[in-house]
């Protein structure tokens, strides 16, 4: 029997224990002060946790319990308001007084989602009768069945003016779970105000996410990004668990043949979907293969949740979501590191989701009866999940920000190795092009040039003649033609050899080219045989003619022995109107024969007898 409202005042125990015979009212009924209400109640009055019992088995009947607590079993809940992870069921006792003259209707609200049933059990203080069966709540029952429309379990109670009624509650998690058996008192219109505002205030939230999801897919359509994607289906994920975990799924869509398993299914998806996204987000397989590891062990431990949550191993499931909830730091640091490493994003996602993170441990502790709970742990997860959201979206368009100026530094410098390489490309152009045009006149020269006396050859002795010969007779000009032959050439060869020989034609080349007119055209035609193209009437090139034989006999070579001479025999031919360079050619050449077969050292015109100088 518990007497501990009684040890303060020693002295009245006698008295007020013959009292309590005399009413044969149990004595434990007098332990525990009621609970004064006036109809005004607002949530801020908890009941349940000052006499609670533990069933480990919950196969205790009602009548047992009663006499259990009537013989003193019942006691302070130890820890900060949850049983903590137990098995069976736990009954709580309380009573509550009317201190008003009118009746009264009050709503007793379970303050958490995780039960699985609650069953109500009352009666009238001051009586010995048995308490009678209030009303059961079960989540595996159709959300119809409650009496009021609530995410949470809500127990009516009436209560006559002045009434004392004292209440057993019994708490039942199945294989094992969290109670709170601490539970608020409201009156219906203030838990009808309250609850309609947090109805709104989630309402905004599953919104957001939506929002969010929305805006995301359309960026992973629009750019093909992973990263926006995963971020979509996370965000989805969001609005499947905390509309699951709250209660809404049951009130809202599937109000028949809900399981408890549905939750668990929703987190270890949650979890799944953010460890993914966290993964694509901060490339940690790339960046950071070890603590890339720790996120594979996360995941693997939410896919335990996840299957034990399917076949319905409820154990497993609260084992492996406590574990998951724990095991959240890891991402805060995986993200500290990438930030060291360089990634601006990955701080902004650190901060994200240590909101989360601190949210979620409250929680774990709070269940776990760490912490005390109350309306700001409840609703820090689903709060601070919207946060993380918002926050990481932050972070996300840092991201794109990022990778959008560095994608701009990498157009510029590519546009810039471009411009080098055109620039460079161009000069090589040009360069190879001088070199071409420079190699086409080099070609070009040599194709026109005889490569001993650097002379015309024949080829462009004759080309440019026949354009001489057209340019004469369009004014009207006289042209003739010389034909050289240095004499006895073979014999220098012979007596000298030949590298004397290229030096006499040289030396030849040589005097002739500084004797005659830049417009005239001088060339070798072949072996020692040379050919000068004038503008003179027939007198005036023999004139020319008798004066470069004088030149040409002057020409004195070292031979290392002793000095060389050499003489040139010439003929000429003058051009009549019309006449070719071939034409010329022939006569000249008939020209030079005479005046080889004079002696040599001669000037031979093609009209007239080849005459002794």
């Amino acid at each position: 029997m518990r007497r501990k409202a009684l040890s303060a005042k020693a002295p009245l125990i006698p008295l007020l224990g013959m009292l309590l015979l005399f009413l044969a009212v149990p004595i434990s009924a007098a332990a525990a002060d009621p609970i004064a209400v006036d109809g005004r109640e607002n949530g801020d009055k908890l009941t349940g946790q000052q006499e609670t019992w533990h069933d480990p088995g919950n196969s205790q009947s009602l009548a047992n319990v009663v006499e259990l607590y009537e013989g003193g079993s019942f006691g302070p809940l130890p820890g900060a308001g949850s049983t903590g992870l137990k098995k069976g069921a736990f009954w709580s006792r309380f009573a509550l007084h009317n201190t008003t003259a009118a009746p009264l209707s009050l709503d007793i609200e379970y303050v958490d989602h995780q039960l699985i049933e609650l069953a109500a059990f009352q009666r009238s203080r001051g009586t010995a009768g048995d308490y009678e069966h209030l009303l059961t709540l079960s989540m595996r029952e159709p959300f119809d069945h409650r009496p009021v429309s609530h995410n949470r379990f809500i127990v009516p109670v009436e209560l006559a003016p002045g009434e004392t009624r004292e209440f057993m509650f019994k708490f039942s998690s199945d294989e094992a779970g969290y109670v709170f058996p601490s539970m608020r008192i409201w009156t219906p219109d203030n838990l009808r105000s309250s609850h309609t505002v947090e109805t709104a205030s989630i309402a905004f939230l599953f919104g957001g996410f939506f929002l969010m999801s929305i805006f995301s897919l359309v960026g992973g359509i629009a750019t093909g990004s992973r990263t926006y994607y995963a971020y979509s289906i996370y965000a989805l994920s969001k609005i499947t668990v905390w509309a699951t975990i709250l209660g809404y799924t049951h009130q809202y869509l599937i109000r028949d043949n809900f399981e408890w398993r549905y939750m668990s299914i929703s987190g270890a998806v949650t979890i799944l979907c953010g460890l993914v996204f966290a993964r694509i987000f901060l490339q940690t397989r790339r960046f950071t293969p070890k603590l890339d590891r720790v996120v594979l062990l996360m995941m693997a431990n939410a896919s335990l949740l996840l299957i034990g949550a399917l076949l319905s191993i409820k154990v497993l499931a609260l084992i492996t979501i406590t574990l998951a909830l724990l095991l959240y730091p890891v991402m805060p640091v995986v993200g500290l590191v990438r930030w060291r490493q360089g990634s601006r994003e990955a701080i902004v996602f650190a901060l994200a989701w240590s909101l989360l993170m601190i949210g979620l441990v409250v929680q774990a502790f709070r269940d776990l009866g760490y912490v005390e709970h109350n309306f700001i742990n409840y609703y820090w997860p689903p709060f601070a999940s919207f946060t993380e959201m918002l926050t990481i979206m932050a972070a996300i368009g840092i991201k794109v920000r990022r990778l959008r100026q560095e994608k701009q530094v990498a157009e510029n410098q590519y546009r810039k190795h471009l411009e080098r390489s055109k620039a460079e490309l161009q000069a090589l152009v040009w360069a190879r092009t001088r070199e071409l045009e420079a190699a086409k006149r080099q070609a070009e020269m040599e194709a026109r040039t005889d490569p001993l006396t650097g002379i015309r050859n024949r080829r462009s002795f004759l080309a440019d003649s026949r354009l001489h010969l057209k340019l004469a007779q369009r004014q009207r000009q006289t042209v003739s033609l010389l034909m050289f032959d240095i004499d006895h050439f073979k014999s220098i060869n012979d007596t000298h050899g030949h590298c004397m020989g290229d030096e006499a034609l040289r030396s030849f080349s040589e005097t002739i080219l500084g004797q005659i007119r830049e417009t005239d055209i001088f060339g070798r035609l072949g072996g020692e045989e040379f050919g000068l193209l004038i503008t003179e009437d027939r007198q005036n090139a023999r004139l020319t003619a008798e004066r470069l034989r004088d030149y040409i006999a002057k020409i004195r070579l070292n031979t290392g022995e002793d000095i060389l001479q050499f003489t040139s025999s010439i003929g000429i031919a003058c051009g009549a109107p019309g006449c070719t360079i071939e034409t010329l050619l022939t006569h000249a050449d008939r020209a030079l024969y005479e005046a080889k077969s004079c002696g040599r050292n001669k000037v031979a015109d093609y009209r007239e007898e080849v005459t002794e100088q």
